[in-house]
This record gives structure tokens, sequence and C-alpha cells, in this order.
């Protein structure tokens, strides 16, 4: 890999061999060769170009929460949008959000201007960019319903918009996640709402959270998507299942969907568990667990 990156790239701010469990939010992951926040679109797209001039791979990671980096960690470039993070008024009923403003902290910025359509993402512990990304949902809603536009820049670092329809969400799926468009911001259209009955439904489903979500430990979040049909979490309860501990890491006994990090947890010890949960779901119900959680990086 070029030997000057830092200095090529020295307006930028840069972590060099940097460990990614800091920013995890389970807590694991190996090292990244070089990890880079930028401040601006400008910048971002700046180190895009360098990147492809250089033939250094790369990858954004939004805010690290839906994922498990491998603990080999990652070659090249991953760039955290962190400080990309405005949430503003376009106009009446419209909101745009930068891709590493927190999900949580657009939805009650909504709620603060009476605007209905965010409630169910008062939880969601991940970015506005990995949320489109992911067209990221909870409590039979997700964030396709109200978007209207997304920011892009290409493969190629090229400026880009795309429609609603042009993203073709589907469950825990859109269409950047094939085209590797990198998720610069999106445009949400809402609608207005009675500001007491939306704190109300915000409220509701917070403490639901904190009722049903092992909060108190390190986690991915939800690791598997539901098949269709079933509940992954019922389904691991029956095979009995829950609280199953492998290295560090084990089977939520508060909700068994959840893998939680008990303090010494390696991505390993979360990958062994995954597999271990896929093979007896489909020995005991012929039913093929699929990660909702993103998988990347390299084997130590």
């Amino acid at each position: 890999m070029k030997q000057n990156i830092l200095e090529d790239l020295k307006e930028l701010t840069i972590y060099k061999d940097e460990p990614l469990e800091k920013y995890t939010f389970t807590k694991t992951g190996g090292p990244v060769d070089y990890l880079l926040f930028p401040k601006s679109t400008k910048e971002l797209q700046k180190a895009i170009l360098y990147a492809n001039e250089h033939n250094i791979p790369w990858i954004v990671l939004g805010n690290a929460s839906n994922l498990i980096v491998k603990d080999g960690g990652i070659r090249g470039f991953v760039f955290m949008l962190s400080e990309l993070k405005e949430i503003k008024e376009l106009r009446e009923n419209t909101l745009y959000a930068e891709a590493g403003a927190k999900l949580i902290d657009l939805s009650y910025a909504a709620g603060h201007e009476s605007l209905t359509g965010l409630e169910f993402a008062c939880g969601i512990p991940g970015s506005v960019g990995g949320a489109l990304f992911m067209n990221a949902g909870a409590y039979d809603h997700d964030i396709s319903e109200v978007l209207e536009s997304v920011d892009v820049l290409t493969p190629a670092g090229q400026l880009k918009t795309y429609s609603n329809s042009e993203m073709a969400f589907s469950y825990r799926h859109s269409f950047v996640q094939d085209s590797k468009d990198v998720i610069l911001g999106g445009t949400f259209h809402l609608e207005k709402g009675n500001l007491a009955e939306i704190k109300e439904k915000m409220a509701t489903l917070t403490n639901l959270r904190q009722l049903k979500q092992p909060l108190e430990y390190p986690s991915c979040g939800s690791v598997f998507k539901r098949p269709k049909g079933h509940y992954t979490g019922q389904l691991i309860q029956e095979a009995g299942l829950q609280g199953m501990i492998m290295g560090g890491a084990q089977i939520s006994k508060k909700h068994a969907g959840f893998i939680i990090n008990l303090g010494n947890a390696t991505a390993t010890d979360y990958l062994n568990l995954i597999h271990h949960i896929q093979e007896v779901i489909w020995e005991k119900f012929a039913v093929h667990l699929e990660t909702e959680v993103r998988i990347l990086g390299e084997d130590k």
C-alpha cells in the first residue's frame, strides 16, 4: 500500500492501524489500516478519489452499530461519517439529515417539530446512512415509508441523488447495497401530527425497547432477519439455545434474537455462535436464518 498516505491526506483526520473494537457496538473487531473521519462531503470525495487512484480498498461503516468486524480487521481505508451529522428543515414537513446523524436524533428532531412518521425509529441506535443502507425498521415500520430522496457519492466519487423508488427498498435491503454508492444524507417527508401524541408514542416505544432488549450489554442489535412465517427469537428459544455462551459471547437471556458481549468476547466468538444457531435451527425446523448484521473484514 502507498506509504505516504498520512502526508498526502494530511488535512483529514486519520488514524493508522486503529483497533475497530473501540468503535463497534459489539466492542469487538481487529485493526483497520487507516480510519478516516471526513468533516465534509468534499473531504470524503477527495479521499475516495485518492483511494481509487492508488488502488486502495475502502468501505464505509456508518456508526458501526449493526455489524461485526472480524478479528483480523480491515485492509485499506474505513470511513466513519460521524462528523457529517447535520439535521435541518428543508421546507414545510420536510427534514434533511446527513448520513452520520443518529437516527434517534432525527426521530426526536421530527417530534420536536410535531412531525409524525419517525416515531418507530426513536430507539434504533444506527446512523441515518446505515438506516437507509439497510432500510432499517421496527414495530412494523421502516425508513423507506418516509424517505423522499437520498444523496450519494458513487464509487467513482461523483455526486448523485436517488428518488425513493430508485432506492428499490425491500426488507432490510436497498439498491445501494449492490451499487456500493456512499450515502451522504436523506430527505424525509413527514406529516403534521399532534405533539402530545407523538411524545406519548415515543415514550411507549422507548420503554418497550428497554424492557425487551439487553441494552446493558454491548451487542450488534438484531442478529438475524425475520424468516417468513416465524419469529427468530421464538425459534431460538424453542431450540433450547437461549442463554448459550461461546467464549465471551452469549445469546441474550432477555431477547434471544440478540447476542451480547459478556466482557471479553471476540468477533470469532460472535461468528461461532451465529453459525451454531443457524445449524441448529436448520436441523430442528428446516428454517434458514439469514444474518441481518453485516460481517466484514478478515480472519485473524
